[in-house]
């Protein structure tokens, strides 16, 4: 008799400048509209992000990155640099998290957290990781321009891949985002008419989520 899977368990990455509480938020269509099939876990960035207004009452809930690429704590995805802070200790949390809350299915990612989770899953292909994610959900990803980055982009990563971005991304521009595709061997592609957001309508990801669903019961049922 088949088993029933469970649900599909993700890890989230934030963007830049934001953190795991306004990324929950942000992705609750998501979480309402696949409440069967998805399970996410959302970290927080370890590096806050200095403001001038560190009274505002959101303070403590956004302006937080995985890395900065300057030597005053900004990030700037569009310039090189020789400059990589703070991207360990993101590592190391991305690790304690795997370690105890995990084991994932898969990794989704927003902006530099899409970034970050690019690199993740080549740094697993390179079997410089310790833990497996078995799918990706990249939206308005890029790779990073940081110097110390550079060694990563040397491999096709063969998990499954769903990359969304915007024709009108502003942020990001979709060349920085269909070199991040050229680097999955099972890349689908759903680019919207917007910008540098993450859409909300069902179909967008329903067609990937009910695929990996299906791979997993497979899996399950294979036993």
């Amino acid at each position: 008799m088949p088993v029933a899977p469970d649900k599909l368990r993700i890890l989230a990455i934030h963007g830049y400048h934001q953190s795991d509480v306004i990324f929950k938020k942000k992705l609750g269509f998501l979480r309402k509209s696949f409440n069967r099939e998805l399970e996410l876990t959302f970290i927080r960035a370890p590096h806050k992000i200095p403001t001038e207004n560190e009274t505002d009452k959101d303070s403590k809930e956004s302006g937080y990155g995985w890395w900065f690429n300057t030597e005053d704590h900004v990030f700037k995805a569009t310039v090189p640099s020789d400059h990589c802070i703070g991207f360990e200790e993101s590592l190391e949390l991305v690790k304690k998290t795997h370690q105890e809350q995990g084991p994932f299915d898969g990794i989704l990612g927003f902006s530099q957290g899409a970034a970050f989770a690019t690199i993740l899953c080549i740094m697993q292909k390179k079997n410089m990781y310790p833990f497996r994610f078995n799918f990706a959900i990249i939206i308005s990803g890029f790779k990073s321009l940081c110097k110390l980055h550079a060694e990563y982009y040397t491999e096709t990563i063969d998990i499954p891949s769903l990359h969304i971005y915007g024709r009108t991304d502003k942020v990001i521009p979709t060349d920085m985002t269909e070199k991040v595709c050229g680097l999955f061997k099972y890349c689908n592609r759903v680019i919207h008419d917007g910008g540098h957001y993450m859409p909300s309508q069902k179909h967008v990801y329903e067609t990937f989520i009910i695929t990996m669903m299906k791979k997993k019961n497979e899996l399950i049922n294979s036993f």
